[in-house]
């Protein structure tokens, strides 16, 4: 097959001078052996086509692999498809169509070997063809079923290839045939240490192939190139059924066969001269069987001494297909290199997902952080808020088709719907339980669940789509380990705006400055002629309107149910309790360590999200135990109250 090859780059530059041959009369002199081909005689025939340079060759190979190539009753070659008894043929030179009687043909139907080599020598011809797509496919062949005789032509058409991301593509594939095939083991080790940068699962597939081994048992340490030599104590049992299969051992004498040996050969009352009352334990029983043994009635006796003894005396060990030591060193190098990188990368990966995490868990409690540290209300309706929030996702583009505008649109319309509903539930519940936080908690949880009835009411148990822009499809991948999707990128953004928008109000305009006093120490800010019931109500709205916005961009990659806020309310108040209430940069400290300590576990014991949220939940009650005011403590109220 390598001289096909070869024949396909020297074909390039007598494309003119073939123009003048026919593809019939090259079928014609190989007639026999593509009428009835061979995997060892069809290579004489594919040589002569792909030398010929002829532009109609790789559609013939084409139709000879999908079994539609016909020969006429006169030996004349067509490329044909059958309607009933007729049959539509295609001359191989012209492309002339016409019709005929199927019964003056004959269809061609090469095996699977044979296909397979057309198909080789096809993929390679596709190599330099004009069309992308063709020569996309023959790459992604190659990929697929990498052989040694593709290296020679995905060499050769790397320099021609025009579009730099194919090239590109050929040039990584050219290095993993080349660890592989190369001739030389110099071009092999170069092409492996190409290798120790390159993460993906391709690569690292490679080198372990090249680092496939066989084990073996010796009465001495065997020539080769030797993998490790193993220690048989480690699992006696199994190496020395791996001595008696080798045939080194004889197997060992179980209980079972024992007490059959002694069972076939009582006589008197006694086996191997041991009375039958004596032969109540193992060691007595191995005796009487020793005593068949060496009488030649029973195989010998192998017991553990036996089998220890028998297992020092031979060499176990694995060895390298790979015959060059040269060449298996650079792999495990090159190997243990990627490894290094993958766990890195792993980290990394694992960092991006808590991070994403954290920014989820930062938006859905940003809100209840304002409300709970500013009024000290416990609202366990707050995921109801986030609820609504999606929701309104939901009916603004049921509305406005386009997925970025309704976004757009959405994202204030779920902050004014909820900033309403939450300055509504403040000032008829919520105002009228101050300082009673037991009464609190019971009437928001009344609330959440009368919301979530509403909400089952209007739209139905089943989940609602939110559906994200096109330009938010996708993940970023980084590497075959580090991606991550833009939609949790949009809400790590979201969330940093946030951020900055809270930090800007709360700093730097009159609300902020009348929160933080009222937040600090109400009292005082009362006598300022600050009105605190006035700053409750919007510092109540506020944070449901925040809510809101949570909820659209939660939706955006959760289910929208009316259950949904439910999966978020137990995070968001873990969140504010463990970042520092009504603090900001706490709510955030709060959001990045739970978020990273839930990937962490979930990393431990991936196979049990809940289990991973239980520990999570038990290490939080802990660190609470030592540092009940949170990450970051507040001063004033804390210290009032």
């Amino acid at each position: 097959m390598r001289r096909i090859f070869y024949a396909i780059a020297l074909c390039l530059g007598t494309v003119m001078a073939a123009q003048a041959q026919e593809l019939q009369a090259i079928l014609q002199t190989h007639a026999d052996e593509i009428a009835k081909p061979s995997r060892k005689t069809v290579n004489v025939a594919l040589e002569d086509l792909i030398a010929s340079g002829l532009p109609r060759v790789p559609g013939f190979l084409e139709a000879w692999v999908e079994k539609s190539v016909w020969q006429r009753d006169d030996g004349q070659f067509f490329i044909g498809t059958t309607d009933g008894d007729q049959i539509a043929l295609r001359d191989v030179d012209t492309g002339a169509e016409s019709v005929a009687d199927k019964s003056a043909f004959k269809q061609l139907k090469p095996n699977g070997g044979v296909r397979r080599v057309i198909g080789t020598a096809l993929v390679q011809f596709q190599l330099s063809d004009e069309n992308l797509e063709r020569r996309t496919t023959a790459v992604a062949s190659i990929a697929r079923r990498p052989a040694a005789d593709q290296l020679a032509p995905l060499l050769a058409s790397i320099d021609g290839e025009p579009d730099p991301v194919l090239k590109t593509r050929k040039i990584q594939l050219a290095n993993f045939l080349s660890a592989r095939f190369a001739d030389s083991p110099e071009d092999r080790i170069a092409a492996i240490d190409s290798l120790a940068k390159d993460t993906s699962v391709e690569a690292r597939s490679v080198l372990n192939q090249i680092l496939e081994s066989s084990s073996g048992v010796a009465p001495s340490e065997p020539e080769g190139n030797i993998a490790r030599i193993l220690d048989p104590m480690q699992a006696p049992d199994a190496y020395y059924a791996q001595l008696v299969e080798a045939g080194f051992a004889p197997a060992r004498t179980g209980p079972a066969v024992i007490r059959a040996a002694l069972e076939a050969n009582i006589i008197d009352g006694r086996v191997g001269n041991v009375p039958l009352a004596q032969l109540g334990t193992d060691a007595a029983r191995e005796r009487a069987y020793a005593a068949l043994a060496k009488e030649g009635v029973a195989p010998p006796l192998v017991t553990t001494q036996t089998r220890d003894h028998a297992l020092g005396e031979y060499v176990f060990y694995e060895l390298y297909d790979e015959p060059n030591a040269q060449i298996t060193a650079a792999a495990e190098a090159a190997l243990a290199s990627v490894e290094q990188r993958v766990a890195f990368a792993q980290a990394a990966d694992l960092a991006l997902d808590g991070l994403s995490l954290a920014s989820i868990y930062f938006l859905a409690a940003i809100g209840l952080a304002i409300t709970f540290g500013v009024m000290g209300v416990i609202n366990m309706a707050h995921g109801e808020f986030i609820m609504m929030g999606a929701y309104t996702g939901y009916v603004v583009q049921t509305f406005i088709p386009d997925y970025t505008v309704s976004i757009l649109v959405a994202l204030p319309l779920a902050f004014a719907i909820t900033f309403g509903a939450g300055i509504t539930m403040e000032r008829l519940v919520i105002r009228h339980l101050y300082h009673r936080p037991l009464e609190t908690l019971l009437a928001t949880f009344g609330i959440s669940i009368a919301l979530q009835q509403l909400a089952k009411n209007i739209f139905g148990t089943q989940a609602r789509p939110l559906t994200s822009p096109d330009w938010l499809d996708g993940a970023w991948v980084i590497s075959d380990v580090i991606a991550i999707s833009y939609i949790r990128i949009a809400i790590f953004v979201l969330a940093l705006l946030f951020l900055a928008l809270i930090l800007f109000v709360l700093k730097r305009t009159r609300l902020g400055l009348e929160v933080r006093a009222v937040t600090q120490n109400p009292g005082m800010a009362a006598s300022m002629g600050i009105n605190p019931d006035r700053i409750n109500m919007l510092t109540f709205g506020l944070g449901s309107g925040i809510a809101g916005i949570a909820g659209v961009a939660i939706g955006l990659y959760a289910k929208v149910t009316s259950e949904m806020g439910a999966d978020y309310i137990v995070q968001s108040f873990m969140t504010v309790v463990v970042g520092g209430v009504g603090n900001v940069w706490g709510t955030l400290a709060g959001a990045s360590m739970i978020g990273f300590l839930q990937k962490g576990i979930e990393w431990l014991n991936p196979s049990n999200t809940l289990a991973a949220q239980t520990y999570m939940i038990l290490f939080i009650i802990l660190f609470i135990q030592f540092r009940p005011k949170g990450i970051v403590a507040l001063k004033g109220r804390a210290a009032a109250d």
